[in-house]
């Protein structure tokens, strides 16, 4: 269950949400984070009394945002191939704008070895609803004939989300956003040929 928040945690939540995308967990420190909100770092304290909580909150507050997201492309298109397009246009406007160019669990997921395990377990569930969200996207698509898969809904999910997360990575190495959709439309046009 997410905690409520008053306006200024929700503030501190926000920015250290886009210091994650920057940098990952061990980019920033309170006193960073005191600096951009303009508050001192004992009030951060007050509201999140580790930077573990901070960031497990912020991680459970963007999976929320990602669970309904994804539910709504399957309410709004119902259309397996659609629902790939939209998902992956999603991050490529991301990108573009600037605004959110980089998953902050796929972010955190490089810093595993370093990271809290309340964090961690967050991490790891993102990307296990994600797989499961792709994987339940795949098997309607493939049920209904319009997507062809070489291997299982789960692993074909899997192969999905890491060409997703790879595209991301080379957009954001080369500071080129449009290398993203150069290397999921592929991806998504592989799934809709016939082997």
């Amino acid at each position: 269950m997410l905690p409520d928040l008053s306006p200024k945690a929700a503030q501190i939540v926000g920015f250290t949400r886009q210091l994650l995308v920057n940098g990952g967990y061990n980019s920033f420190s309170y006193a960073d984070l005191a600096e951009r909100v303009n508050i001192t770092k004992a009030s951060i304290h007050h509201h999140f009394p580790s930077k573990e909580a901070l960031v497990k909150t912020v991680v459970m507050f963007y999976r929320e945002d990602a669970t309904e997201g994804l539910a709504s492309l399957q309410r709004q298109l119902n259309d397996p191939v659609a629902e790939l397009n939209a998902y992956t246009a999603y991050w490529a406007g991301c990108i573009t704008s600037g605004e959110s160019p980089f998953c902050i669990c796929a972010m955190l997921a490089t810093e595993m070895p370093t990271i809290p395990e309340e964090v961690a377990a967050e991490v790891r569930g993102h990307f296990q609803a994600l797989t499961d969200w792709l994987a339940g996207v795949l098997a309607r698509g493939a049920a209904q004939g319009r997507l062809h898969l070489t291997d299982s809904p789960a692993q074909s999910a899997r192969a999905f989300l890491a060409v997703v997360h790879g595209a991301m990575l080379v957009a954001r190495a080369l500071a080129d956003p449009k290398a993203f959709a150069a290397i999921v439309q592929p991806a998504i046009g592989k799934l809709t040929q016939a082997a």
